[in-house]
């Protein structure tokens, strides 16, 4: 397997298992208050949500502006969304993604302009390797707000998905 796909599959998987145990906690632990990243569990998982759809939107070469835009009406639609409704925008950017990997050679560059860092031509398999270490790092976010909020983490590094049989 495509080790950039492989890479991938463990963001998604591991993005499944978060959403499989918020689905077992009391329903206000999604929007409860908490002093940490972010100011809610809700709003973490919808900057990462919002973050996975700009980063395909930057690797389809889209401009920065619109790519900003996207960010900024995701965040706004999925302020008051459910774990169901978060869920199935996940599952619906993680179609997006494979639609996007099967037209493209993963290995090649784009081209990426920031108004304030400039351009740069990167290869897509690190702008990938960016999402999935984007990802990791908020997951462990979220296991801090979680034991503060009184409830167990979940554990879901890159050591565990090896030990799954469908990776």
């Amino acid at each position: 397997m495509n080790p950039t796909i492989k890479l991938y599959n463990y963001h998604v998987w591991a993005n499944k298992l978060v959403f499989e145990h918020l689905r077992t906690l009391p329903e206000d632990a999604w929007s409860r208050e908490v002093k940490s990243v972010f100011p809610s569990i809700r709003q973490l998982l919808s900057h990462l949500y919002a973050m996975d759809t700009m980063w395909l939107s930057v690797m389809c070469e889209r401009p920065f502006d619109e790519s900003r835009q996207l960010i900024m009406k995701l965040m706004d639609e999925t302020k008051l969304a459910t774990v169901q409704e978060m869920e199935q925008r996940f599952a619906e950017t993680e179609l997006a993604y494979r639609s996007f990997f099967d037209g493209h050679d993963l290995e090649g560059s784009v081209t990426v302009t920031h108004p304030v860092y400039g351009t740069t031509d990167t290869p897509l398999s690190e702008l990938v390797q960016h999402v999935v270490n984007h990802g990791t790092y908020h997951r462990g976010n979220l296991t801090a707000m979680l034991h503060q909020l009184g409830y167990r983490g979940i554990p879901t590094d890159y050591a565990f998905y090896m030990y799954t049989p469908s990776s």
